[in-house]
């Protein structure tokens, strides 16, 4: 794949002003916090993790345009790295994922506490940190780099996983212990405990620029709210319902594929969800070695080479469980 075809898919939504949400409800920039003074868990919708992934961005901007307001409970709205949004060029797209590192890579205490470490991203998440400690249940949209069916990423804990399945949309659940490069805010704090109540979804609601996203990131986020139970149904219109799958289906992922170099191919044009009956099966070349599926009925997991570099993830293998 050329840089020519890493740009070939059509900008079908806008990216929407969201300057004016800057003020916020409280201390922190770009996060919005609304209080029913009834009891209930504290619910957060947070988009724009990655400055390119608009979905969850319209959705955000929609809820605040709307006054949703949480029945039970508080409801966090907020938009992440909007440095890296404010970025955004339609000629070149991916630049805008972030300023200097993945935001979505810095959510352990060791990285967040070093005073030596600075980045536009780390400023952004040290800042959103008190504010995602006080959350019991997170929903992080996502939007992916290639057409792919939607996946839910529910972490490789049972409660995320059984959070998942309840949620239902999308219906292919990734359950995975993350990334080598570093932990994503899902996975930070009493989300990532087995111990704690606390739960999070990281949802990839489809290809970043397609309208498709913005529906899905729709039907998820209301579900999610209801199951929460800070909204009742009649809180948001009809056209955020989307009809529930019969049933999830989980993957859950055992190993990353990590590129060795910038000298990384596939074998075909994966998109992700394909699976390979015969282990052995090579799916691609890192560093002129061939990839084999490890076993058989081997699954790929967004499969991706728009940020190929050494270190970075760029296809997980899983099975499918259930």
């Amino acid at each position: 794949m050329n840089a020519a075809e890493f740009n070939a898919y059509p900008i079908e939504i806008e990216f929407p002003d969201i300057r004016p949400y800057a003020a916020g409800t409280g201390s922190v920039a770009y996060v919005h916090t609304f209080d029913s003074g009834q009891p209930g868990p504290h619910v957060m919708v947070n988009a724009l993790t990655h400055g390119n992934e608009v979905c969850g961005a319209i959705v955000v901007k929609e809820l605040l345009d709307m006054g949703l307001r949480p029945q039970r409970g508080k409801l966090t709205l907020s938009f992440a790295n909007v440095d890296a949004y404010g970025r955004f060029d339609p000629a070149r797209p991916d630049a805008s994922r972030f300023v200097d590192q993945d935001f979505n890579r810095v959510w352990t205490p060791q990285v967040l506490d070093d005073a030596g470490k600075d980045s536009s991203e780390l400023r952004r998440a040290r800042a959103l940190r008190p504010v995602v400690d006080t959350v019991d249940l997170l929903l992080d949209l996502h939007s992916m780099h290639e057409k792919s069916l939607p996946l839910i990423v529910s972490g490789p804990l049972d409660k995320g996983i059984a959070l998942a399945r309840e949620l239902r949309i999308p219906p292919h659940v990734v359950a995975d212990e993350g990334h080598p490069e570093g932990r994503r805010m899902r996975d930070y704090g009493g989300f990532g405990d087995a111990a704690s109540p606390k739960n999070a979804l990281l949802v990839e609601c489809g290809q970043h620029w397609e309208a498709n996203s913005v529906t899905t990131a729709r039907h998820t986020t209301a579900r999610f709210l209801l199951l929460a139970g800070v909204i009742d149904r009649q809180s948001l219109p009809a056209a955020w319902w989307g009809e529930l799958p019969a049933q999830s289906h989980v993957i859950r992922v055992t190993e990353p594929v990590v590129a060795k170099s910038n000298d990384f191919r596939f074998a075909g044009d994966y998109t992700g969800l394909e699976m390979f009956p015969e282990a052995g099966t090579v799916i691609g070349w890192n560093d002129g070695e061939p990839v084999l599926t490890p076993y058989p009925n081997c699954v790929l997991v967004m499969p991706s080479l728009r940020q190929l570099r050494p270190g970075v993830t760029v296809v997980r293998l899983g099975r499918q469980v259930g």
